[in-house]
């Protein structure tokens, strides 16, 4: 009576578990959906004939290099600081998100892209490329240039990978900002 008890208490347990079957995702068999690399806190180093000359930070970097198009995306910002030969920043630029696309050489920067040059200007847009291999910057977007004495606003924006020689296209405004060493007139009135 025992053993007929067992089976019947087995024979019910497995009947209970055998009903539905357990819904699975499909394999992925596409290898270029998946990034070749995943890096996070990166923070490197380039060097230039021995001298380090850039240095990059990013919180998260994919390498995928079986797509169609091979890209990095650097999807969670990106900043990179361009030395001089004795180390001090000269340039840095600043990006929400960046793509660079390995066989075209051309890197793409997104959202809230802020960039400074040697020469002390300010750059301020949504979207910029730049083409590595024309060794030019170029964006369609609406652009914010702050110089020294000035402010230029405008659509369309093309330079030098250096940015120090650059032309925008459709300008929106030139807006002339005091120097604050200098007094006004008011000020100097209430002086004397």
């Amino acid at each position: 009576m025992t053993a007929r008890l067992v089976f019947a208490v087995m024979f019910v347990f497995f009947c209970a578990c055998g009903g539905e079957k357990k819904r699975m995702a499909d394999a992925i068999t596409e290898r270029d959906s998946l990034p070749a690399m995943k890096t996070y806190g990166v923070e490197t180093l380039i060097s230039d004939s021995g001298v380090i000359r850039y240095k990059i930070l990013a919180d998260e970097w994919l390498v995928y290099d079986r797509k169609k198009t091979p890209y990095w995306a650097f999807e969670k910002g990106i900043y990179l600081e361009k030395f001089d030969s004795l180390h001090n920043v000269e340039a840095s630029i600043v990006a929400d998100t960046a793509y660079y696309y390995t066989n075209e050489r051309l890197w793409t920067l997104k959202n809230n892209v802020d960039i400074n040059n040697v020469k002390g200007e300010r750059f301020q847009t949504d979207k910029i490329n730049w083409d590595e291999s024309k060794k030019k910057i170029y964006s369609d977007e609406y652009i914010k240039i702050t110089q020294l004495d000035k402010i230029i606003t405008g659509y369309g924006f093309e330079s030098n990978q250096d940015m120090t020689k650059y032309v925008i296209n459709n300008i929106t405004g030139i807006f002339y900002v005091e120097d604050e060493d200098e007094p006004d007139e008011a000020a100097a009135d209430s002086i004397g």
